[in-house]
């Protein structure tokens, strides 16, 4: 009896261990080849400026989403800025959308951040909105960078894959 007991506690030690191993999990949104949804959204930064998806269409565009109560995703959008803007080009719009239910926290994260304002927009409804469910985004925040025609071309990519991407030395396809 004491042997199976201590079979039985060695399996639960290991069964516990294991649980909090990342597990290759797929990261949610949309795959690459996708097309991106259309969406409206509106900005509360630079006079209440509108902007759909389909209008940018013939350019690449940076889709990216996050929220000011998770950090990473905070962070990254803020590095994804300001590669942009250090490559001052017209090549790859910015369309940088924002979860948090408040304006005035968006506001203050934009400013605090040094995002760019008419690139930066905010869905105040939340994981509640029709743009988080469209994207798939529970499983997370992300990123994506569309081609001309509004496919998806790459996902989750870093600061440094789009200056790559930026400087010619990394494509996307």
């Amino acid at each position: 009896m004491k042997r199976c007991i201590k079979w039985i506690f060695i399996a639960l030690i290991i069964g516990i261990f294991t649980s909090f191993i990342s597990k290759n999990k797929p990261t949610g949104g949309l795959a690459i080849g996708n097309e991106a949804p259309d969406f409206h959204l509106r900005s509360y930064m630079d006079g209440y400026a509108d902007i759909t998806l389909s209008s940018l269409k013939g350019k690449y565009v940076l889709l990216s989403f996050w929220a000011g109560y998770d950090a990473s995703s905070r962070m990254l959008n803020a590095n994804l800025n300001n590669v942009l803007r250090a490559a001052s080009t017209d090549d790859v719009a910015l369309v940088s959308v924002s979860f948090d239910e408040y304006a005035s926290i968006f506001q203050e994260a934009v400013r605090g951040d040094s995002l760019a304002p008419h690139a930066t927009f905010v869905d105040t409804r939340g994981a509640s909105s029709k743009l988080f469910k469209t994207y798939r985004l529970g499983q997370g925040f992300t990123n994506y960078l569309l081609d001309a025609d509004g496919v998806i071309v790459a996902k989750n990519i870093t600061p440094a894959q789009l200056s790559a991407f930026l400087e010619g030395t990394e494509r996307f396809s």
